[in-house]
């Protein structure tokens, strides 16, 4: 099973990059900026597979680059939270 399957497998894929992006000494501006380049990466290659990733799809189609960074720096707030 993929992870992008399963909404709960994803939150806690993308909080265990993101643990490991913070050991490895990232700072939150990098972080924030590949969360953004995922965030449009998924958007164009990558269908979604549960209702919450429809949403997120359907929220970064509308949302210009500033709204766009606003999703993904909340999605690494959410899986910060672990």
């Amino acid at each position: 099973m993929s992870v992008l399957d399963n909404w709960d497998h994803w939150k806690e894929f993308l909080g265990d990059r993101l643990e490991q992006a913070s050991h490895e000494g990232m700072n939150e501006n990098i972080v924030s900026d590949v969360a953004y380049q995922v965030g449009e990466y998924l958007a164009e290659q990558v269908e979604p597979k549960n209702e919450q990733e429809r949403v997120l799809a359907e929220l970064w189609k509308v949302a210009d680059e500033k709204e766009q960074h606003a999703i993904a720096n909340m999605m690494v707030k959410l899986v910060g939270h672990k």
